[in-house]
């Protein structure tokens, strides 16, 4: 197992399908599929944000916090991109539920979760299983890891990342 990422890595590069809500596709103004790299965010911040499960009641507070700071996000040359091991059918439907306009990449065979660490050994009510930390990488323009935040607690987290992405 590799060492675990710290601030000043470079980030692990990815190209991945994502659902991107809000784009015109045939037609449907809902969202399109497409593949989305690390490259294509060169000269812009990335927040790129893991999460266990579309539409629970956490991963959507935290998916909603992100969507509405979004303006505040883009308006700094910031970009975020949602990260889990759902489908694209699955992010599709999160994404048209909620609105979401911003990426949700399939890490279906868990990869990139592998890649940046999230994929972990959790525990609950006596039971162990693999699952998704709940995390977020603030990546520079030039591709390195400009901070982590790691077991995140919803509550107050947009905001603390939106924050440490405009200094």
């Amino acid at each position: 197992m590799a060492a675990p990422l710290k601030t000043g890595d470079n980030s692990p590069d990815f190209n991945l399908p994502a659902w991107v809500g809000g784009e015109k596709a045939a037609g449907d103004d809902a969202g399109c599929e497409r593949q989305i790299s690390l490259q294509d965010y060169r000269g812009k911040k990335l927040v790129l944000y893991f999460y266990p499960k579309d539409d629970t009641p956490g991963c959507t507070k935290e998916s909603c916090g992100f969507n509405e700071a979004l303006k505040e996000f883009e308006a700094a040359n910031i970009a975020v991109v949602g990260v889990s091991k759902d489908t694209l059918k699955k992010h599709a439907k999160f994404a048209q539920k909620y609105a979401l306009s911003f990426p949700l990449l399939s890490d279906e065979d868990g990869t990139l979760c592998e890649a940046y660490g999230t994929w972990v050994e959790k525990k609950m009510y006596g039971r162990q299983y693999m699952g998704i930390e709940r995390a977020t990488f603030l990546i520079d323009e030039d591709g390195k890891i400009q901070e982590i935040w790691r077991k995140v607690k919803v509550a107050g987290h947009v905001e603390a990342v939106l924050a440490a992405s405009k200094s």
